[in-house]
């Protein structure tokens, strides 16, 4: 991770959107928090990359055995800490780890999962169990595109190759099996100008996030007139419309013969 994303994400201490008024449609039938239900029963070692203050591991994960949720921001895994605390669920432990140097033991896990978050799968390969799951969820290149498009940047706006094509390759590439690719597309309805810039000031969708751009620019300049004019013509009855481009990754590393 660039140290300029380490700041930006540092800084935030918590990835919570619960004080902004919006609803939303989701379009596709791939529902990651679900997904991850299917997989986990009461004996599951789970492994959570990148998160954050553990609002979804607290959230939207069952109990089982054991889970560990890992972020390489130290404020944010101190809000992990505070929140698990007041949650009073057992089982759960958070601690700082960089995605990209894991120093969790081999054939561990039974379920690691990462959501928008970067990721390395031959180490999430070693850190599971032979039979076990990867799930991945990530926001694509075309993620509010229109948004992106007329402010001409925004996350992985230059990219010509999107992540979610990169991550499927790797993950094949690092032997996982029946590895799946799944578009995702939500509709968005903000409430009000105030919500929709509340989600732009915390959210790094128009900032120059890069997977190829060793230069990433994360000083948000938000033409406040291109705004407008957005919200203008994205107007409806249920709110402002965002556009929102996720995709879904599930794969399998499957027990060798003789194991």
């Amino acid at each position: 991770m660039k140290i300029n994303e380490y700041d930006y994400y540092n800084n935030l201490a918590n990835w919570s959107f619960d004080y902004i008024n919006y609803t939303e449609e989701i379009l596709t039938n791939w529902i990651y928090e679900e997904k991850i239900k299917e997989l986990i029963n009461e004996s599951s070692k789970v492994l959570d990359l990148g998160t954050a203050a553990g609002e979804k591991i607290l959230k939207n994960f069952p109990d089982c055995a054991e889970i560990l949720g890992t972020d390489f921001s130290e404020e944010m895994i101190k809000s992990a800490n505070q929140n698990l605390i007041n949650s009073g669920r057992k089982n759960i432990t958070f601690r700082v780890m960089d995605n990209l140097k894991m120093n969790t033991p081999n054939n561990y896990f039974d379920l690691v999962t990462a959501r928008h978050t970067i990721i390395d799968p031959v180490q999430i390969y070693k850190t599971l169990k032979p039979g076990g799951h990867l799930i991945v969820r990530g926001v694509d290149k075309l993620d509010c595109w229109e948004l992106k498009y007329m402010f001409k940047k925004g996350q992985c706006y230059k990219d010509l190759k999107p992540i979610s094509q990169i991550d499927y390759e790797n993950i094949i590439d690092a032997g996982f099996k029946n590895v799946e690719l799944i578009p995702i597309h939500i509709r968005e309805y903000y409430k009000a100008k105030e919500d929709l810039l509340a989600l732009l000031l915390k959210a790094p969708i128009l900032m120059d996030f890069s997977e190829e751009n060793e230069n990433n620019n994360l000083k948000l300049d938000i033409d406040m007139t291109l705004l407008d004019k957005y919200i203008n013509s994205h107007k409806t009855n249920k709110g402002i419309l965002l556009i929102r481009r996720y995709y879904g990754i599930t794969a399998k590393k499957m027990v060798e013969y003789g194991e």
